[in-house]
């Protein structure tokens, strides 16, 4: 079975599923096999269902006395329903549209049920569970079982059957590394490791395989960098940019004043506008640091030199808001020079009008979405290009932008804090510069890590903040439920909240599936206050600004990365007010709370970065990604510092005795077939 073949050369994938795996992203054979499990599970030993268990995902081992009753509900969904008995403890099964299962059991036979536990009028009831035969359920006992991201329509099941065809068939290469490299890392081989990463026998197997996984993609990605950086020309500054008396009096009206770090890097991209190459800079700003005044500070004295300078942003919401922002300060500073924005969901005229509006001024302030990277989109005089959380953006996208101009020079903003040693590996070919400090008038956010039995006290907190006319956000870590996870999903938790409160606040739902225009109205609704509290899974994280929001509450906060739950902390803490951040702690392990507890003692994101670098280990690598900063696949510049800097040596080595790669070929070519897969982000 050829790598490059369809999906649909996998025997039992038909043209219905091939759709669903397309969805995905999923073509061919490779594409399956580099599918990877997005967790695993072990199934638990049965228990005797009791209170405690409620909300839970259990296995019972019950007996069936009767057959299964079949009825139709008032929306016209048929439902199978029958009670096993655990121990003479009655629980009842209910499946949706499943009439199949009916003559499945028999009566007075012993079944094991997997599933979620809760409690109606006084009965325990499950849902949907997954049925076994002891025998069955003590071999997959034995197993630890893949659970891979899905769509509707495709079960979990569909994709291991075909990630298993896919293995029996292909030709996978044993070795993609040099031998000397698989030698002295004492790695698994390709194949295996692979097979492994979807279906482990033993934990410290997957551990194995993912080190390799992982090592490989970070030394490609290097590679390729150093490489193209080697390649890169060095373009003379074709202009003429200076540092304005009018930016300094703007400064001065500021009700603020600058901090020595915003101050600091100022000094460093002047020195770059100034200097004799065109240049590239990554600006870390921890969140909240005030990166965006820093943006409209270069592009100021840009325009003020009588260039353009364009900032893109990752949102609709964001691109507007700095829109609003950029024209304030520019009537606060007494200047005429236009802003123009451009997003996606403006009309064909409103563009029209702001490309005249560009084509008129040499000086223009641009702010947009991906809409300014649009053919058709001209900005004849560009000579400064920022990019805003730059990790939502392709390099492909960066370069798309910069090239409307004539050679820019480029900023990259990321409010994600990486410390320095790892930037340096992954931003070689860039200034690097930081801004750690916060800006006076900003409050440290109080943080608290809670358990279950506190949530009354956290919801009643969270109501009296909304009492006082702040809003609120909780974060959920899915969208919807799942049958294999425990995690909050955001779906059934609106309703539970409305419920709760019984209706009386407005709560706005947000999250990845969303289309981009009711993604933009949900968080519009948010900033203009039309909704008090948001539900929202991760895509929150973006820099969008909304001061009145003082409380954040993290469900399932022990599933984050401490850099993923910093970044969600800075979505509070914008305003005058004092914000908070409650982080629900659903896990019994103690180090989980060790290192949830790092939270507490600072808000300093570049410290948090590094303490969670010294907490990791083997077992915190899966189910918990920490940083969304590179689209790696297996790989995280976290939790892999280790192989990150063998990966980056190994790559030193081998460019030091070959630049070019023409002694190792094989190399070059297993490069190339990377690349191909991979999209990467920088």
């Amino acid at each position: 079975m050829d790598l490059l073949s369809p999906i649909d050369t996998i025997k039992g994938v038909g043209e219905k599923t091939t759709k669903l795996f397309n969805k995905l992203g999923v073509y061919t054979i490779e594409d399956i096999l580099l599918f990877f499990p997005r967790t695993y599970l072990v199934y638990p030993e049965c228990s005797i269902p009791d209170k405690d268990s409620v909300n839970s995902l259990i296995s019972i081992s019950g007996r069936i006395k009767s057959s299964p009753k079949m009825f139709r509900s008032k929306n016209h969904m048929d439902i199978l329903s029958v009670t096993t008995y655990v121990n003479d403890i009655p629980v009842d099964l209910v499946w949706f549209n499943s009439n199949y299962l009916r003559n499945n059991f028999e009566p007075g036979k012993v079944y094991i049920f997997y599933g979620r536990l809760v409690s109606e009028k006084g009965r325990f009831k499950i849902s949907q569970p997954a049925i076994f035969t002891p025998e069955k359920y003590q071999e997959l006992r034995r197993e630890i079982q893949p659970i891979y991201h899905l769509t509707k329509g495709l079960t979990n099941n569909a994709v291991l059957k075909a990630a298993k065809s896919a293995f029996e068939g292909a030709k996978i290469p044993e070795f993609r590394l040099p031998e000397e490299l698989e030698k002295k890392n004492d790695f698994m081989p390709y194949n295996k490791a692979l097979y492994t990463y979807h279906f482990p026998d033993k934990f410290e197997k997957l551990v194995e395989a993912r080190r390799r996984l992982a090592y490989e993609e970070m030394f490609f990605f290097i590679l390729n960098s150093k490489l193209q950086e080697e390649k890169s020309i060095s373009f003379p500054n074709e202009f003429d940019i200076c540092h304005h008396q009018e930016t300094d009096c703007f400064k001065s009206k500021l009700k603020y004043s600058l901090t020595s770090d915003q101050d600091k890097v100022l000094s460093e991209i002047l020195s770059d506008l100034t200097g004799n190459y065109a240049t590239q800079r990554l600006i870390q700003g921890d969140v909240g640091s005030g990166k965006t005044i820093v943006a409209f500070l270069a592009m100021l004295d840009v325009a003020l030199s009588g260039y353009q300078a364009a900032i893109m942003a990752p949102t609709e919401v964001l691109a507007k808001q700095h829109y609003e922002s950029f024209t304030e300060w520019i009537e606060l500073a007494g200047i005429d020079i236009p802003v123009a924005l451009f997003t996606g969901s403006m009309k064909a005229s409103e563009k029209k009008a702001m490309q005249k509006l560009v084509d008129e001024n040499p000086n223009t302030l641009i702010i947009g979405t991906h809409a300014l990277i649009t053919d058709g989109r001209e900005f004849g005089n560009l000579a400064l290009v920022i990019v805003d959380e730059q990790h939502r953006f392709g390099v492909q996208q960066r370069d798309k932008l910069s090239s409307k101009g004539n050679h820019p020079h480029i900023i990259v903003m990321s409010a994600t804090p990486i410390p320095r040693t790892l930037a340096m590996i992954l931003y070689g070919n860039m200034h690097v510069s930081a801004i750690k400090e916060l800006p006076a008038n900003r409050l440290p956010i109080k943080t608290c890590v809670i358990k279950e039995s506190m949530r009354p006290t956290a919801y009643k907190f969270v109501s009296d903040e909304v009492e006082k006319g702040h809003q609120a956000y909780i974060i959920c870590p899915l969208v919807e439920a799942s049958e294999t996870t425990e995690a909050q999903n955001v779906t059934d938790y609106s309703k539970k909240l409305k419920s709760y409160f019984n209706d009386k606040y407005e709560i706005g739902v947000l999250h990845g599936k969303m289309k981009p225009a009711e993604k933009n109205q949900v968080m519009e609704d948010f900033a203009n206050h039309k909704t008090q509290i948001l539900v929202s899974t991760t895509v929150v994280e973006v820099g969008v600004n909304v001061p009145n929001a003082t409380v954040i509450m993290i469900e399932n906060a022990n599933r984050f990365g401490l850099a993923a739950l910093h970044q969600l902390r800075g979505r509070v803490g914008r305003g005058d007010a004092q914000s908070y951040c409650i982080l629900m702690n659903e896990s019994k392990d103690d180090n989980q709370s060790k290192r949830l507890n790092i939270m507490l003692k600072s808000n300093d994101g570049f410290y948090i970065a590094k303490e969670d670098l010294k907490l990791r280990g083997p077992g915190d690598l899966f189910g918990v990604r920490q940083s969304g900063e590179f689209s790696f696949k297996v790989a995280d510049i976290y939790q892999d510092a280790n192989e990150l800097e063998m990966a980056s040596n190994d790559v030193d080595i081998i460019l030091k005795e070959d630049p070019n790669l023409d002694n190792h070929l094989e190399l070059r070519s297993t490069l190339n077939l990377f690349l191909a897969n991979q999209f990467y982000v920088l």
